[in-house]
């Protein structure tokens, strides 16, 4: 099972059932609820895991860090169906902020 979670703007959470920090990031108000939001995002996943590439994105407003986001933005770019190692990540990151070294060991941890 799957949580989601949005505000007006966007999908602002997404959890599977057991994992580590299950909803950990959720308000503490929340109301169950269809939203198109979530419809949307719904609507997203069922193609993804039915194994073809989506060709839309539903509305996205994660909270987070900068460095979050940014790691975020990154993984958003990599096409459907290809990889990128969090070392790859990492240099990107070193490009685009123009850093000595940013650690592929944090990449790995941008979600809450």
């Amino acid at each position: 099972d799957i949580l989601l979670a949005a505000d007006e703007k966007g999908l602002c959470g997404l959890w599977f059932e057991n994992q580590k920090y299950f909803a950990r990031t959720l308000c503490g108000e929340h109301t169950k609820q269809e939203t198109p939001v979530l419809n949307e995002t719904k609507r997203w996943l069922d193609i993804y895991f039915s194994g073809k590439e989506p060709n839309f994105t539903p509305a996205l407003n994660p909270s987070g860090t900068d460095f979050q986001k940014a790691v975020w933005k990154i993984l958003l770019e990599i096409p459907y169906g290809k990889i990128a190692t969090y070392g790859e990540i990492a240099k990107r990151l070193e490009q685009e902020n123009n850093t000595e070294r940013a650690s592929a060991q944090a990449v790995t941890m941008p979600f809450p």
